[in-house]
């Protein structure tokens, strides 16, 4: 093979063969030359035997195989579609579920307060009637103590009374007349 630089530089005189084939064009397309008719001929057979082939056979393969995967991505669609749906629904009932306990829940604890209160005013109500009657009967105790105070009091200021004049006076005074200036005596108090 020559190289490059001397090939360039020689005139395509020096080649008749290069010469002859620069005239008549490219060789590929020269129709005279019965070698490249039959080459088109045999293009033209083979070209129309493939497509019959791919389009009898090979085509329709193909096709089926993208009839099924797109009957299997519908399918996995409606699938999913459904599942989807199913998911939706159950959330739904979750939700309402969950909304369903909240306000059963505050039903039961509005009704345990409403118990509660109830106990507590029932038992508040029955401490504060025990408490009542404890302290009416402290107040009667305490009225008796004070009756019985008062008697004892009545007495010994009658006692002292009558001790002071006969030892003032010298003599025992009537025991009426001390009880009844005594009790003269108390219920001037009372009132002022």
């Amino acid at each position: 093979m020559m190289p490059r630089r001397l090939a360039a530089s020689l005139p395509l005189v020096a080649f008749p063969a290069f010469a002859q084939a620069a005239e008549k064009g490219m060789p590929q397309l020269d129709f005279a030359n019965k070698l490249l008719i039959s080459q088109v001929v045999w293009l033209a057979i083979i070209f129309l035997a493939l497509y019959l082939l791919l389009a009898q056979w090979g085509l329709p393969r193909v096709a089926s195989v993208l009839a099924e995967r797109a009957r299997r991505i519908k399918g996995d669609l409606d699938a999913a579609h459904a599942a989807k749906k199913t998911a939706d629904d159950a959330i739904a009932e979750l939700n309402a579920a969950a909304r369903h306990a909240h306000a059963e829940a505050g039903a039961a604890i509005a009704g345990a307060t409403e118990r509660a209160k109830h106990e507590a005013l029932a038992h508040a109500s029955a401490l504060e009637a025990r408490l009542k009657a404890d302290l009416d009967a402290a107040e009667a105790r305490i009225l008796a103590a004070e009756q019985a105070a008062k008697g004892a009091l009545r007495e010994a200021a009658c006692e002292t009374a009558a001790i002071l004049v006969t030892r003032l006076a010298g003599f025992a005074p009537d025991a009426g007349a001390v009880t009844t200036a005594v009790d003269r005596a108390l219920a001037g108090r009372a009132a002022g």
